[in-house]
């Protein structure tokens, strides 16, 4: 079972004012391919698992930005951590199943 989520908005700043979008959607992937459940919304996406794993994806999307050319990141995360009974975004939300 999961003892973490972990809710991320990356700001990076981009080679010459370019748009955030394609630095945000390799973010993203970057997530995706680690296999974590995730669920992207509008301003954070939210990763459940173990948390020193998700702190290793904050840190690959951080150092793909740089490697894309971004000369600073700014990455805020929130965090739940419930080592003894566990986190489950769909325990959270189980009263919202439509989002609403």
């Amino acid at each position: 079972m999961a003892n973490a989520l972990l809710s991320i908005q990356i700001l990076p700043t981009t080679p010459g004012g370019e748009s955030v979008i394609p630095y945000v959607d390799r973010a993203i992937e970057i997530i995706k391919a680690s296999g974590v459940p995730y669920r992207v919304a509008p301003l954070e996406t939210t990763m459940e698992g173990e948390l020193s794993n998700l702190l290793a994806i904050v840190q690959e999307m951080n150092d793909a930005m740089t490697a894309k050319g971004c000369p600073s990141v700014i990455s805020q995360i929130k965090v739940y951590y419930n080592p003894s009974s566990g986190a489950s975004m769909g325990r959270l939300l189980e009263k919202y199943p439509d989002g609403q």
